[in-house]
């Protein structure tokens, strides 16, 4: 069977799923405990990427290498963007690029050295049944009666090694990009350089990301709060929904 790689950037997006794995296994390598097991009858591999772009890709990469994942989904939380992403909702990445991306004049801005693109796509079937989850799960009116309005988007999700937390830094960052044609959803630390890492190995990659802020000046307060009582709950109703379809 598939072997499904279920990354997070911290360890509360981890532990409702942990905590149902079937034969339990964990394994120390590269400086990080991997979790092997079953959900729902597909044989997964846990793991925490850590933060920022450099861990999530060597993470990615010792997945794929030490663990045979054949496929990867990346939950966690990200900054909204998106004029109509709000708090409490959920964006599917259809694309990802890196936002700190400047390699110019050489090549041109935020297209990555040597490969031609800027942009890297998500697995087209599995963000579908990714997008699919997202949708279910937020149709709960239980999954988190703070946000009964919660959405779940689909679109251009940004990754940088940098927390956006201010109010003029996104409405910069959003400009330049859109000036370029790229209309982001979403801003986080991650996702581009897994995506990247797997379009490398041919690896179906797709990720979800719960808006905890609208990266402005907001952007730290009740963080911790919100991972525990909020985005936890998300990524498990969602990875749940998910494994039952694949």
């Amino acid at each position: 069977m598939t072997i499904t790689a279920i990354l997070s950037a911290l360890a509360q997006e981890q532990h409702g799923l942990i905590e149902l794995l079937q034969r339990p296994r964990k394994v120390t390598h590269a400086g990080r405990d991997f979790w092997q097991g079953e959900l729902h009858g597909q044989p997964v591999v846990l793991a925490l990427s850590k933060i920022g772009k450099v861990a999530a890709a060597t993470t990615a990469a010792a997945l794929m290498e030490r663990f045979g994942a054949q496929r990867m989904v990346f939950v966690g939380v990200a900054g909204g963007l998106g004029a109509d992403v709000a708090v409490g909702d959920v964006v599917v990445g259809q694309f990802f690029l890196q936002h700190d991306m400047d390699a110019s004049p050489l090549f041109p801005r935020y297209e990555v050295p040597l490969y031609g693109r800027t942009l890297f796509g998500g697995d087209a079937a599995l963000t579908k049944a990714l997008f699919e989850a997202s949708q279910k799960a937020l149709s709960n009116p239980h999954l988190h009666s703070a946000y009964p309005a919660a959405t779940a988007h689909l679109g251009l999700i940004a990754s940088g090694d940098r927390f956006v937390s201010g109010a003029a830094e996104s409405s910069s960052l959003r400009s330049a990009l859109r000036s370029v044609g790229h209309e982001v959803l979403a801003i986080e630390m991650e996702g581009a350089a897994v995506a990247q890492t797997c379009y490398d190995y041919g690896v179906p990659f797709a990720a979800v990301r719960t808006i905890s802020d609208r990266a402005d000046d907001t952007a730290h307060v009740d963080f911790p709060s919100f991972i525990d009582q909020v985005a936890s709950r998300y990524a498990l109703a969602i990875v749940e929904r998910l494994l039952k379809t694949l």
